[in-house]
């Protein structure tokens, strides 16, 4: 009977962790360029959002769009991975059934994104024409002039397609607030100290993270240093989401979903 009843609230503390509707964080961080005393910016960062049969159809990812466009940001940054092609996966949708719901995305300065690792490996081509159709700006190792912003996307560095170096040198002509969004953290030791600013996803703060032993993984070759939440190192805000679906296995535990809010005031 004990084991009984542990396996049940085992298995509802799994539901409710991966189905639950994703927790609100909220930061505030000081972006050099922006103007001192100005109306702050407030920004949205997504990532990992993985629709696939059975935890992420595209109709929960509506709600979460609804959720998400309540908040009322000024910007909206999607940090890679769409998709998830998994093999545990119930079902796997088209380009446009992904795609779809993040056209009802809104916020005055436009919605961003960057691609990711599970994008590139489904088929970036179609999940990009898509996400141009429905006006969504795709930052590919570019970068751009965002009404006070100068913003970098750098590509994915899990598959090594990143090119900090060109993003870097496309900023240099761009004025405001710089920041840098993409994928995989990793980057972030290589990013300069004039970008004060990083937005990423990827290690999903390891999806299934034990009690006392934590997570197994995540993904990132300098361990638990980028795991997951914001973070300053050398002056610079690091801001690492969990994501909002999962990958490999349809199941989180000890971790939730996570819309992080970030106001971006000047200095």
């Amino acid at each position: 009977m004990f084991v009984l009843v542990c396996t049940a609230l085992l298995g509802w503390k799994a539901w409710s962790d991966t189905m639950d509707d994703p927790v609100v964080l909220r930061t505030q961080v000081a972006l050099p360029g922006l103007p001192s005393g100005g109306e702050p910016i407030t920004a949205a960062l997504i990532s990992d959002i993985h629709v696939a049969g059975p935890d992420m159809p595209p109709e929960r990812l509506a709600r979460i769009v609804q959720q998400i466009n309540a908040l009322e940001p000024d910007i909206i940054f999607i940090a890679g991975d769409l998709v998830s092609e998994k093999r545990t996966g119930t079902h796997i949708y088209t380009p446009q059934e992904i795609v779809a719901p993040l056209g009802q995305l809104h916020a005055p300065l436009g919605v961003v994104i960057t691609p990711g690792n599970h994008d590139h490996w489904f088929g970036w081509d179609a999940l990009k024409a898509e996400l141009e159709a429905h006006g969504i700006s795709v930052l590919q190792n570019e970068a751009a002039q965002i009404g006070p912003l100068a913003v970098g996307g750098v590509d994915d560095a899990y598959t090594r397609r990143d090119d900090l170096s060109l993003v870097l040198d496309q900023m240099r002509e761009l004025t405001g607030g710089r920041l840098i969004v993409t994928h995989s953290p990793d980057i972030t030791p290589q990013v300069p100290a004039e970008i004060s600013l990083v937005l990423a996803g990827h290690t999903h703060c390891g999806q299934i993270s034990l009690p006392l032993i934590g997570a197994p993984a995540y993904m990132s070759q300098y361990g638990d240093r980028y795991a997951c939440g914001a973070m300053v190192e050398n002056g610079r805000t690091i801001i690492v989401g969990a994501g909002l679906g999962t990958s490999l296995l349809p199941i989180r535990f000890g971790t939730r979903a996570e819309i992080w809010l970030v106001e971006l005031s000047g200095v």
